[in-house]
Order: structure tokens, then C-alpha cells, then sequence
């Protein structure tokens, strides 16, 4: 039986290192030894306090003779400004920047809620500035309220643009956006009865969910503020209103939305139809099984959607869709620690493979990676690293647009069976993934040669500052190894990574010799060619791509 009674023991360094790489993008060995002895709930709980970004907005270094600097923060239109394409990158840039100096849940659950609510930065979503504000609502939502943002990213003005919502009018209809609503945003298909017709909802209800969201408009110079997020968005224009009742099908018990009178009363009408679908028991399913998705594990069976996804859900409608009672319940279950049973076939430990976001951010962050300092290296850091090596290079060549997923429904590895996350590692994607760590250490982009990077890791330093036995190098590497990999590994493979230190035929002793010649006389040539050979090894085995 699957369950998600609370561990009940404290955290060991399998378990710590799970919860780590499932709940953050910053994995350290610092914060794993904080974990460690720690209760799975008190870990958690000190994950889901938020703090201010280090980084409060995004900065365009570009062009170098006049920079638009923060330009989001301009008072002139969002369009005004040259390099959409490029401010958007750089977008990305301040959130990843951000999500790496916080140890916190609120990235990884805003990064949830972009899978849910999907726009593409650069396929419809508008000015540099509205993407912006769009992550800025997801990041506000992240700890809070996944019904109150169903409500809010209507009038979102990136979403209104992307999904043509801005376009929908009384006298002349748009569907795109109710029929992702329902289809991929919130309730879901369920399974198809007939032509058109849904379990969870019909073609009917999306034509009524169109009329609903008639007459929301964008606000292309950003005067309207949210009263509870502080964001620009959009605005309610009632004379493009439709202005009639809104009935639905029996999927929703033949509900009836009374048509708004005035502007102000097209935010009640909304939010009527938000509550409708959030009423619907399958709503809460649909969010409890991406959920696990997103934290646990692509498949499952029966078993798990009675025992977890069903608990899962009701805890989401019991909490009025507040997101966290249902993650922590989750993270700090038997089940998410592979506690609750001894089937050693299914695991959830070492079960998804890293998205290229979370090998990218697990290098830098595990070996504390050197790159530019947004604040007093702008344009190196903005441009030289991030734009042109991390948005332009690693994420395309290792199979994911950051934030630019190729359609509506998201990136294929959290929705498209059978494959999921199995997509995140083809033939396509493993030049990417498997030069990113040379190109850190020589400091060069060595997927598309040969430009300088200006990022750099430092094999010698780190196995000299966080290894607790770099002279041997059995324990070296079983060191490395419980750091990077999920599961510990065996005798063959700790021979097979020694290959990298020792030649064969050769003693243990002669890595140690050659520790201790540079401990003596700070020459380091002897020991990075093979720490640096071992390292790439390491990060670019099966191991290493699970979590």
C-alpha cells in the first residue's frame, strides 16, 4: 500500500539528496548537510519560506553604447524597445539567476506552474516586458493559490496575447484560449465520449467558456495594477462583453453564469466560472497528477492514483487549492522516500531524468561554478554567458527552449506518454548534455566551438575544499559519487572511475603521491588533467542523469 503518512524517521544522505534535487534547483553539499539528521517536514518547512530575489529586476546590457538597462521598469512602451528576442532571453536569466540564490521551494513550484499555465516567450507572448510580468505572477503564485492565479492569468497581458484572448469579442469569438483552458490549464479532457465531448467537459461548455472571457483585454501600456499582486495586467472592456447568461452542459450539472452588468461585474463572472471548474472533482485530480508528475514520478498505477493522487487531490479541494498543504504532504510522505514499501521495481528514488534546467543548475550549484556576477558584470553575464553560451547554445542543443516550450500543451517530458521525461535524453539532446561539463572546464563552448564562456569549474578546488579525502582515491570518488548520483554506487564502478586517477597497473598510492606533490608545491598540472578527465566522466554517466 502506497502511503503518504509522514517519513517518520529523519533524513539520511539518500533521502536528503532526494528531497534537495526534487524541491529546489540550487543542490549544494552545504545545504545537504543541513539536511541531513533534519525531519522530512522540518526540512521542507524550511523550504517554503519565501525571500527576496537577489536580483528585483532583469537588466539588458545592450547596445554597450546606450544600454536600455532596466528597461521593465520604463515608462515607455514595452514595444518601444529593440531586441525583444533578446530581453526575453535575459528574462530567463534574472528567474535562473534568482532560483540559484535561494534554497526554496518557489522556484521549482513557479516552474510547475509555467507546465500548467504555458505560454511561449517567444512564440505569441508579446514585449520582453509582458513575459516578465507573466513570471513575476507565476513567481507570486508559487507558494499560494493555484485557483486564485486561474483566475488572474486571464488578464494576464502576455496570456491574452498568446492565446489570442485580447482578439476575443460578443460579435466575434475566439475560442483558443477557453479551449486550452479547460483542455490543458485546469479540469483536462478525461476521456472521450463522443464527438466533440469530453467526461469533463463538452465542445458546448468551451463556446460558453469563450463568451465568459469576452471583452478581457490587453493593456499595452501597463496602467492597470493588480490590487493584490502589484503587476500590470489587463482590462475588462464590457461593451466587447457578451453580454448573455452562460449555461453549461451536464459535465458541469447545467451551471448557469448570470452575464455580468458592467465592467467591474466581469470580474465576478470570471471568477463565478473559475469556481464552477474548480468545483469539479476532476479539477483537483488533474492538478494532484501533474503534481506527481512534477515531484515523483512520470507513471503509475492503480494503487498510487487510489492511495496518493486521490488523498492529493481532496487535500487541494479541502485547503481551497492552496498549493502547499498538498506538496509538503507529498514531500514529506513514505511514499516520496520509497518508504512505504519494499518493491525495489518501483521506486521514486533515481526515477525522472533531469530536465536540461536541473543538470544545468545541479553542476553549477554542486561545484560551485564560477560565472559573472549579474550586479558589477552585466553585460558579461547577461550576454556573454547567459545569452550566448547557457539560452542560446546549452538549453537548444540539450532539447529544451527555456520557457519557450513548442506548443501550448508545454515541454513533451510532463505530458506526452509513453517516453515523458525519457524525452529529456535522445540522440538529439546528448551533445548538449554532454559538453556542457567540458565546456565549464576549459571555459570554452565546446558544443558550438569555441567561444570563450567566461564561467569555469575548478575540478582541483573543489575536490581541495569540499572532499574530505581527495588523497584517496577509492574515497575521493565514493565521495563524488554520493554527491552526484541518487544511489550509491558499486566496487565495479568505484574500479572503473579510478581508471581516470590511477593508470592501470599502478597503485592507489600514486594518486595519493601526486596529491601530496601538489599539496607540497602548488603545481596543479598533474592532478586537474585527471580530476578534470574524472569529473567529465562522473557528470556525464547514467548516474548522473537520474534524480
Amino acid at each position: 500500500m502506497a502511503s503518504l503518512s509522514p517519513l517518520s524517521v529523519s533524513l539520511d544522505l539518500r533521502k536528503a539528496k532526494h528531497l534537495l534535487r526534487r524541491a529546489t534547483f540550487n543542490y549544494s553539499k552545504e545545504q545537504l548537510e543541513i539536511f541531513v539528521g533534519m525531519s522530512a517536514e522540518n526540512a521542507i518547512n524550511s523550504l517554503t519560506t519565501g525571500s527576496a530575489n537577489a536580483l528585483s529586476e532583469p537588466y539588458d546590457p545592450l547596445p554597450t553604447s546606450s544600454p536600455d538597462g532596466f528597461w521593465t521598469s520604463s515608462t515607455e512602451l514595452p514595444n518601444s524597445f529593440d531586441g525583444q528576442t533578446r530581453k526575453r532571453a535575459m528574462i530567463t536569466a534574472w528567474w535562473w539567476y534568482n532560483a540559484m540564490n535561494q534554497v526554496s521551494l518557489k522556484h521549482k513550484l513557479s516552474f510547475f506552474l509555467h507546465t500548467s499555465f504555458t505560454v511561449g516567450k517567444d512564440s505569441g507572448v508579446g514585449s520582453a516586458t509582458y513575459f516578465y510580468d507573466h513570471i513575476r505572477l507565476l513567481d507570486h503564485y508559487a507558494l499560494g493559490n493555484i485557483k486564485t492565479l486561474a483566475k488572474k492569468i486571464t488578464l494576464d497581458n502576455g496570456m491574452l496575447d498568446y492565446l489570442d484572448n485580447t482578439q476575443n469579442n460578443n460579435t466575434n469569438p475566439n475560442e483558443n484560449y477557453a479551449r486550452e483552458y479547460l483542455e490543458l490549464f485546469t479540469i483536462l479532457k478525461g476521456k472521450q465520449i463522443g464527438d466533440g465531448n469530453y467526461t469533463n467537459y463538452t465542445e458546448y461548455d468551451i463556446q460558453q467558456a469563450a463568451k465568459v472571457f469576452s471583452g478581457f483585454k490587453k493593456r499595452a501600456d501597463r496602467s492597470d495594477i493588480d490590487p493584490d499582486t502589484g503587476i500590470p495586467s489587463g482590462y475588462n472592456n464590457y461593451f466587447r462583453h457578451d453580454k448573455t447568461d452562460k449555461t453549461f452542459s451536464s459535465a458541469f450539472g447545467n451551471q448557469i453564469i448570470t452575464a455580468a452588468t458592467d465592467a467591474s461585474d466581469m470580474t465576478r463572472e470570471l471568477h463565478d466560472f473559475v469556481d464552477m471548474v474548480f468545483a469539479q472533482e476532476e479539477t483537483a485530480k488533474a492538478y494532484a497528477r501533474k503534481l506527481y508528475r512534477y515531484f515523483v514520478k512520470s507513471e503509475w498505477d492503480d494503487t498510487i492514483e487510489t492511495d496518493i493522487i486521490t488523498p492529493l487531490s481532496q487535500i487541494l479541494i479541502d485547503n481551497d487549492f492552496e498549493i502547499l498543504p498538498a506538496v509538503t504532504t507529498l514531500l514529506a510522505s513514505e511514499h516520496f522516500y520509497d518508504a512505504d514499501d519494499s518493491d525495489v521495481t518501483d521506486n521514486t528514488i533515481g526515477a525522472i531524468i533531469k530536465s536540461p534546467l536541473q543538470q544545468f543548475s545541479e553542476v553549477c550549484s554542486m561545484f560551485s561554478v564560477s560565472y559573472p556576477n549579474p550586479t558589477t558584470d552585466a553585460l558579461i553575464f547577461y550576454n556573454n554567458f547567459f545569452l550566448r553560451f547557457v539560452h542560446n547554445t546549452y538549453f537548444k542543443a540539450a532539447g529544451m527552449e527555456l520557457y519557450n516550450p513548442d506548443s501550448v500543451a508545454g515541454y513533451p517530458a510532463y505530458y506526452q506518454e509513453p517516453s515523458f521525461d525519457r524525452i529529456w535524453f535522445s540522440s538529439n539532446t546528448l551533445i548538449g548534455r554532454y559538453k556542457l561539463i567540458e565546456s565549464f572546464i576549459i571555459g570554452r563552448n565546446t558544443i558550438t566551438p569555441n567561444a570563450r564562456i567566461y564561467a569555469e569549474l575548478d575540478t582541483v578546488l573543489f575536490a581541495k575544499t569540499k572532499l574530505e579525502n581527495p588523497q584517496d582515491p577509492v574515497l575521493l570518488i565514493i565521495e563524488v559519487s554520493n554527491l552526484l548520483y541518487p544511489e550509491a554506487i558499486d566496487t565495479d564502478r568505484v574500479n572503473y572511475f579510478k581508471t581516470f586517477l590511477v593508470d592501470e597497473g599502478f597503485p592507489d598510492y600514486y594518486w595519493t603521491g601526486l596529491w601530496s606533490q601538489y599539496i607540497n608545491d602548488n603545481d596543479d598540472t598533474s592532478v586537474r588533467v585527471r580530476l578534470n578527465a574524472l569529473v567529465t566522466a562522473m557528470v556525464n554517466a547514467a548516474e548522473f542523469q537520474l534524480m
